[in-house]
C-alpha cells in the first residue's frame, strides 16, 4: 500500500512538471507586474523578483532563468521613444491596457520568450504599437546570440491575441506583426498599417488561424503580403479585411531577376475557410487575392476577392493555387483582371454561392458535383463598379475599384 502511495504521488509530480505552458488558462496567470509609460521614462510596480530594467522609456524582462508560469505584464501609459523587450523561460501573459509605444530604432515588443504569449487587449481601451523606419543593431541574449526584430510587434514563439480591446500596429521598416511559430486571434479589434518602407501585414511560420474579433490589413510596401504564412492559414470566424497596393519586388541575385507580387493572403501550404467572412482587395501590378502553394478550400462563410493590378511583371489572379480549388459551402465572389481562379491542378465547385468574374476564362472540373453556369466574352456580360449583377439567382454588387467588360463570369448556387 505504501508502495502504491509513493508511485503516485510520483506520478502526480511527473505529470505536472510537463504541463503544457499552451494549455494555461487566465487564471493560472497571478504574478503581476505594471509597466507605465511616461514619455521618456517608466513607472514599475509589482516586480518582486527584480527581473525588470530600465534605460529612459526601453524596458527590458530579464526572465531567462525565470521559471515562474504566472507572470502577467500590464503596459499602460504612452512614449515616443521607448520599447518592451522580454526574455522568459515560460508562457506568460502581456496585457494591453491602454498604451502607446513608438521604437523609432527597432521593435515596439519584442517577445523572445519561445514559448506561448497571450496578448490581452483590455476592453475599452486603445493600444497602438510602432516601429522606425530603420532599425538600430539587435542586442545580444545572454548567451551571446544577437535575437532577432522582425516587426513591430515580434514574438519567437506563438501569440494567442485576446481581449475586446483595439489595437493598431504600424509597422515602417519591417513586418507588422511577426512570429516565429504559429499566431491564433480568439478575439479583439486589430489594425495593421505597413507603410511602403516596410513590408507585410503579419508574417508567421508555423501557422494562422482566426476565430473570432475583427481584423484589417492595410499594406503599401511592393511585393508585400497581407498575411504571409509558412504553413496552413484557416478562417474559422470572425471579421477580415485585407488590402494590398503595392507593386512587384523585384530582386536580382546572380543576374537573375526573381519578382515577388503582392498578396492579400500567401499561405505556402493549405488554405481553409469554414465561417466568419474575408475581404481582400489587391490593386499592384500583378496582384493576387490569395496565393497558395497547396490547396484552397472554402467549406462557409463569406469571401470577396478583388484584384484589379496590371501584368507587367506578373499576371493579377483573384485565387491562385498550386493545387486544388474546391468550393463546398459558404459564398464566395471573386473578381479578378485576369483569371478569376487559377490552379495548377482542379477546380471543383461542390457547393455554396459562387460568382467568379474575370478578364480571362477559369476552367471548372467537370467533377463538379453542384451545377454551375460558364459565360464568355461573346456573352458581352459587363461588370461595372458599383453596379448589381445578377445571373442565374446570384446577386452580386461589384466592387467600385473593378470594372471588367466582355467578362468571362462562372455562376453557382445550390437551386440550379
Amino acid at each position: 500500500m505504501k508502495r502504491k502511495f509513493i508511485y503516485i504521488v510520483t506520478m502526480c509530480l511527473f505529470v505536472c512538471s510537463c504541463v503544457n505552458d499552451d494549455s494555461y488558462t487566465m487564471d493560472d496567470f497571478r504574478n503581476t507586474i505594471s509597466i507605465v509609460y511616461q514619455g521618456t521614462s517608466v513607472q514599475v510596480s509589482g516586480d518582486v523578483k527584480g527581473l525588470i530594467s530600465v534605460n529612459g522609456a526601453h524596458v527590458t524582462v530579464n526572465g531567462s532563468n525565470n521559471t515562474t508560469a504566472n507572470l502577467e505584464i500590464t503596459l499602460s501609459g504612452s512614449t515616443t521613444d521607448g520599447s518592451l523587450l522580454v526574455y522568459n523561460l515560460r508562457s506568460y501573459t502581456l496585457v494591453l491596457n491602454g498604451v502607446n509605444i513608438t521604437n523609432a530604432n527597432g521593435p515596439a515588443i519584442n517577445n523572445q520568450c519561445g514559448k506561448a504569449l497571450y496578448l490581452i487587449c483590455s476592453n475599452g481601451t486603445t493600444n497602438t504599437l510602432t516601429d522606425g523606419a530603420t532599425y538600430a543593431q539587435a542586442p545580444t541574449n545572454s548567451t551571446g546570440e544577437v535575437i532577432d526584430q522582425k516587426g513591430t510587434l515580434f514574438s519567437e514563439g506563438q501569440i494567442f491575441f485576446r481581449g475586446t480591446g483595439q489595437l493598431t500596429v504600424n509597422g515602417n521598416g519591417k513586418n507588422g506583426i511577426a512570429s516565429d511559430d504559429y499566431i491564433i486571434i480568439e478575439n479583439g479589434n486589430i489594425n495593421v498599417n505597413v507603410s511602403s518602407t516596410g513590408s507585410n501585414g503579419i508574417k508567421v511560420n508555423d501557422g494562422f488561424t482566426i476565430n473570432a474579433g475583427t481584423l484589417n490589413i492595410d499594406v503599401s510596401a511592393k511585393g508585400a503580403r497581407g498575411i504571409k504564412n509558412d504553413a496552413t492559414t484557416t478562417i474559422a470566424g470572425g471579421t477580415t479585411t485585407i488590402k494590398t497596393s503595392g507593386d512587384c519586388l523585384i530582386e536580382t541575385n546572380d543576374g537573375i531577376a526573381d519578382t515577388t507580387a503582392c498578396a492579400g493572403i500567401k499561405s505556402d501550404s493549405l488554405f481553409v475557410m469554414t465561417a466568419g467572412t474575408l475581404d481582400i482587395t489587391s490593386t499592384g501590378d500583378g496582384a493576387k487575392g490569395i496565393n497558395c502553394s497547396a490547396d484552397i478550400e472554402v467549406k462557409g462563410g463569406r469571401m470577396t476577392v478583388t484584384t484589379t493590378g496590371t501584368k507587367d511583371y506578373s499576371k493579377p489572379h483573384g485565387l491562385k493555387a498550386d493545387g486544388n480549388v474546391v468550393f463546398s459551402g459558404g459564398e464566395i465572389y471573386v473578381c479578378s483582371a485576369r483569371k478569376a481562379i487559377s490552379t495548377d491542378s482542379s477546380f471543383l465547385i461542390n457547393g455554396g454561392t459562387v460568382m467568379a468574374i474575370g478578364k480571362k476564362e477559369s476552367e471548372v472540373s467537370v467533377n463538379s458535383t453542384q451545377n454551375y453556369s460558364t459565360y464568355d466574352d461573346d456573352d458581352e456580360i459587363d461588370a461595372i463598379g458599383g453596379e448589381s449583377l445578377s445571373l442565374d439567382g446570384v446577386t452580386y454588387t461589384i466592387p467600385s475599384v473593378f470594372t471588367c467588360r466582355d467578362a468571362f463570369v462562372i455562376v453557382s448556387n445550390s437551386s440550379m
